[in-house]
């Protein structure tokens, strides 16, 4: 195991009594506590903490495959993809469960029902030729984000023609929705009429979950990490950088006292030396 690093001696600290991680300090959710856990496997750390945080992860899958984003919520939801690039790491037969809940999600606008009552209202109905994406709650629409963190744990669970097929759909999905500037914002690339702009965190998070990238979405990934002046959107540009491989600058040293930016800023970390755990 390497020298600690100060995000992730801040992840250790902030660990809950139940073994989970809040995301200012509060009571367990999955979100934080599976990004916790990916920045301590990317930093080599599997001790107690760990094994604490791994249990309650595996405890809190759901009947149907999937997780929810808290005990109080009785759905799962997309917190599903984050909770499953956990589970393999380890080898855990539980993933099985969690791909058959993530290849029966998609975004509700491309289902034969809402296609068809676009066209009776007039409007212009979302082509499932064009790729079919992920919601963030089921029986939404589906976004950039949740689509490609879809994207990034289908590809890490057994490949199959499933598998590969739906990933391919969610790539689909992705390409079809970048902005003319390059990048890519949370969902169309254009709304109301207007050319929609692209934000740091979702370039990158895209960037990430395609398998190739055209140089000039790379470039504009650059163009967004040179200009931007966020945390966040620096650590997610960084991992795509990296992983096609054009080597980024460092972003200062900081991140805000929050587990889901502090893991963020250690996986970059990682990334930059080598250890993309969020890539198959």
């Amino acid at each position: 195991m390497e020298p600690q690093s100060a995000a992730s001696s801040y992840l250790l600290s902030r660990q809950n009594e139940d073994g989970g991680w809040g995301y200012c300090g509060a009571r367990s959710w999955t979100e934080p506590t599976a990004w916790a856990l990916l920045a301590l496997i990317a930093s080599g750390n599997r001790g107690r903490p760990f094994e604490r945080g791994y249990d309650w992860i595996r405890r809190r899958q759901r009947q149907d495959g999937g997780w929810s984003p808290s005990d109080e919520v009785r759905e799962s939801t997309w917190v599903t993809s984050l909770a499953l690039l956990v589970l393999t790491h380890s080898g855990d037969p539980l993933p099985d469960r969690a791909v058959e809940w993530l290849l029966g999600a998609g975004g509700r606008e491309t289902s034969f029902t809402e296609r068809l009552r676009a066209r009776l209202k007039g409007e212009q109905a979302s082509d499932p030729a064009h790729g079919v994406g992920w919601p963030w709650y089921p029986e939404t629409a589906a976004w950039v984000v949740p689509t490609s963190f879809a994207i990034l744990a289908l590809a890490r669970a057994p490949e199959n023609s499933r598998v590969a097929g739906r990933i391919a759909e969610g790539q689909s999905f992705l390409l079809s929705r970048r902005c003319r500037d390059g990048g890519w914002n949370h969902g169309a690339e254009e709304a109301l009429g207007y050319a929609a702009v692209s934000y740091p965190e979702t370039t990158g998070i895209a960037l990430l979950a395609l398998d190739h990238a055209e140089a000039s979405m790379l470039d504009a990934a650059e163009r967004l990490l040179t200009n931007g002046r966020s945390q966040n959107g620096a650590g997610w540009l960084q991992l795509a950088l990296v992983a096609h491989g054009r080597t980024p600058r460092e972003f200062p040293a900081l991140f805000r006292k929050t587990v889901p930016d502090a893991a963020l800023f250690e996986l970059a970390r990682c990334a930059r030396e080598g250890r993309n755990v969020l890539r198959a």
